[in-house]
């Protein structure tokens, strides 16, 4: 983190949730907190089925540029296709955007982008203004972010942000983990 970021909100999953989350689906058998990470199950469903996403206010875009970062672990590698976490936007409570660590044709690959991701884990960081995003991400192990993508966002009003997952298989558990949620102003 850079000297010039002011960090808004962080959740390190360790001991509770704080109280400005709240639950899309909540499924209370299929997540957990652990060592300071939360560990959610992926369930089948896409962005309008999701379960137990965790969604919370976003920060005004109007007021400056801010970061929303979150690292995502699997816990089993992915096989069904589609299988993905990350960090979802939503505007007047829809999925607009996502950024995603997510199983396509057998690889596992950062999208938007379609950027290859080799390590189990990765730092995924989007970055919103009034009317656009930038989304970024971070291989375990690398020291500097990569930009996947970039685009436009609607005209900041009832924004949310997320961290979910979702197009999980339907015969098997698989766990995805999400440590250290911050977001900052930059």
């Amino acid at each position: 983190m850079s000297t010039n970021e002011q960090v808004i909100f962080e959740e390190d999953f360790d001991g509770g949730i704080d109280e400005g989350w709240s639950c899309l689906r909540e499924n209370e058998d299929h997540w957990r907190l652990a060592d300071g990470g939360l560990e959610i199950w992926v369930e089948p469903g896409v962005a309008d089925t999701v379960r137990n996403a965790l969604v919370r206010t976003a920060p005004d875009r109007s007021e400056g540029t801010f970061a929303i970062e979150v690292t995502v672990s699997n816990h089993t590698f992915p096989i069904q296709q589609y299988e993905q976490a990350g960090i979802t936007w939503y505007s007047g409570g829809k999925p607009v955007f996502k950024l995603v660590k997510e199983l396509i044709d057998g690889g596992i690959f950062i999208i938007p982008g379609h950027e290859a991701m080799p390590t189990n884990s990765v730092r995924l960081r989007l970055i919103v203004t009034a009317d656009s995003w930038e989304a970024t991400y971070r291989p375990d192990g690398d020291a500097e972010y990569k930009t996947a993508a970039t685009g436009e966002l609607p005209a900041p009003g009832d924004d949310q942000v997320s961290i979910q997952c979702y197009n999980g298989p339907a015969d098997a558990e698989h766990w995805i983990r999400f440590e250290e949620f911050r977001i900052t102003k930059l």
